[in-house]
């Protein structure tokens, strides 16, 4: 197989699932179960040395050469795409636009969400604060996607990895005490991606990696 995907069945892993899913590239799963401490392996951090999955080895780089291993979902992301020329716009103003709404999730929407569920659900002491603090940020974020796709099918032009690196964040809608009735534009656009192929064999790739109790 062309790409080695350690993963585990997270958001972040998700996306990538998705990516390959919808590209068709050759892909390996290495299970990292992280309930088990399983990122902390010698040789899981030697490819991703902050310790968070998803990573990635390809073993056929374009132009061919040693192997590239890659961490950070974002980064995947767009090696990916453009190893594929794939879920990328290839014009400048289209690539740009589809970028910023890349690292947009991955410097908010992401970080925002998983602290959300964090002091929601996971945190030892339920702290009031907290929980208000990130649940509104979480609403203030699912309304600035809701206003973006007010006037257009997609985040930035056709279906791109700005779609894929987000859709799995708003899955978790529920548990971030958020109602996608609340946002008809980002509901839309959720139940859109959420019949598509790709996005419902990554979902049962995460079922059989990590079978539901």
């Amino acid at each position: 197989m062309t790409i080695a995907l350690h993963y585990w069945t997270t958001p972040n892993g998700h996306k990538i699932t998705i990516f390959l899913e919808e590209t068709g590239l050759p892909y390996r799963i290495v299970p990292v179960h992280i309930g088990q401490g399983e990122q902390f392996r010698p040789e899981f951090l030697k490819i991703a040395p902050n310790n968070r999955i998803p990573a990635i080895v390809d073993y056929e780089p374009q132009g061919g050469g040693e192997p590239i291993a890659l961490f950070e979902s974002g980064a995947i992301l767009l090696y990916l795409a453009d190893k594929t020329k794939q879920l990328i716009p290839q014009d400048l103003r289209g690539r740009n636009d589809a970028l910023q709404w890349l690292f947009w999730q991955m410097g908010g929407l992401g970080p925002m969400a998983g602290q959300n569920n964090h002091f929601a659900h996971a945190a030892p002491e339920k702290l009031p604060y907290a929980i208000e603090r990130y649940v509104k940020e979480t609403a203030r974020l699912y309304g600035v996607l809701d206003k973006r796709l007010a006037d257009r099918d997609y985040l930035a032009g056709d279906y791109s990895i700005a779609d894929i690196a987000s859709y799995p964040w708003i899955a978790g809608h529920e548990r971030q005490g958020q109602k996608l009735e609340d946002f008809p534009h980002l509901k839309r656009w959720f139940d859109t991606i959420a019949t598509r192929p790709a996005v419902q064999r990554a979902y049962a790739v995460a079922k059989e990696v990590n079978p539901p109790k």
